[in-house]
């Protein structure tokens, strides 16, 4: 997808050479989207849901996105297949003993909170639908003629065991025919080179295959599903790590390829984020993807709230 050809008066938050720059490099850095008592709101919310959520029942279930070599980890109970229109807890792989219990206190063993918050917490969702500057960023990216707000989430990235997130697009785990995801991606807290700050490599959304898709299949359990030859390894060297203040907004193509590496601070790196899809009949959300609609809580609409 290119741009479409804009004048900056025609733009309402960003600029020309923005726009550009997010289609030339599959990413845009928006530092200070957030307010500061926008960010210290989520945080408290974000601390609030950490420290209420009952323990008693939880299945634990970890959250892992799987490496390369054993994809086959990645989580798939029920749990999680059911998250879409609830508010629920994920744990660091490292935060579950043998025994299957947690050994540390649950505020700092939980990878992620998922993938409802949009529509379920009040505060997460003024942030997320009735937020005027990110339907102006929408509107000027024109990468969606009628975008819907699905998978949102809180991730934690806990000090020491905060845990590496591979190469990937996130295409593969919305998948649409044609492909539409862009993750929109709000640092809480500075990221860091050591915290797992995010990077990405540049132009690799012009160049990707989206190879394979992320399904759920009809037993129960999740699987990659390929689609095509794997792509040409890439270079460590050619990633570009992004640092970047609290406040900060990140937009990610859903074909560009980006990764995070392990914290190995003292210090949490929250972030929240939620991905954009198009809407039928502009493009088709696929009915094996992890993450499906209910009737109780459909995608929301961007432009209807």
């Amino acid at each position: 997808m290119s741009p479409v050809a804009v004048t900056d008066s025609e733009l309402s938050y960003l600029t020309q050479k923005q726009v550009a720059k997010f289609y030339d490099d599959g990413y845009l850095i928006l530092p200070g989207f957030l307010e500061q008592d926008e960010v210290a709101a989520l945080m408290e919310r974000t601390q609030r849901l950490l420290d209420s959520f009952d323990l008693e029942g939880h299945p634990l279930t970890k959250f892992t996105t799987g490496e390369e070599e054993d994809e086959s980890k990645h989580v798939g109970d029920e749990y999680f297949l059911s998250s879409g229109d609830k508010v629920r807890f994920f744990m660091e792989e490292d935060a579950v003993g043998k025994d299957g219990k947690l050994n540390r206190p649950k505020n700092r063993a939980v990878n992620k909170i998922g993938h409802g918050l949009h529509e379920l917490d009040p505060v997460f969702r003024e942030i997320t639908l009735h937020n005027s500057k990110l339907k102006s960023v929408a509107r000027d990216l024109k990468f969606h003629k009628d975008p819907a707000i699905l998978q949102s989430m809180v991730i934690c990235k806990q000090p020491e065991i905060g845990g590496k997130v591979p190469e990937h697009n996130d295409s593969t785990f919305l998948y649409t025919d044609p492909p539409s995801a862009v993750g929109f991606w709000f640092a809480l807290e500075n990221c860091t080179p050591t915290n797992g700050a995010l990077s990405f490599l540049p132009g690799s959304h012009k160049t990707t295959r989206i190879s394979k898709r992320f399904v759920r299949l009809r037993e129960g359990g999740t699987e990659f599903e390929k689609l095509a030859e794997d792509n040409e390894p890439t270079k460590d060297e050619d990633y570009v790590l992004e640092t970047c203040d609290a406040g900060t907004l990140v937009l990610i193509h859903g074909s560009v390829l980006h990764k995070s590496e392990k914290n190995r601070s003292q210090a949490t790196r929250y972030a929240y984020t939620f991905h954009m899809i198009e809407s039928e009949p502009y493009a088709k959300y696929d009915g094996k993807n992890w993450l499906q609609p209910t009737e109780e809580l459909p995608f929301s609409k961007l432009f209807e709230h």
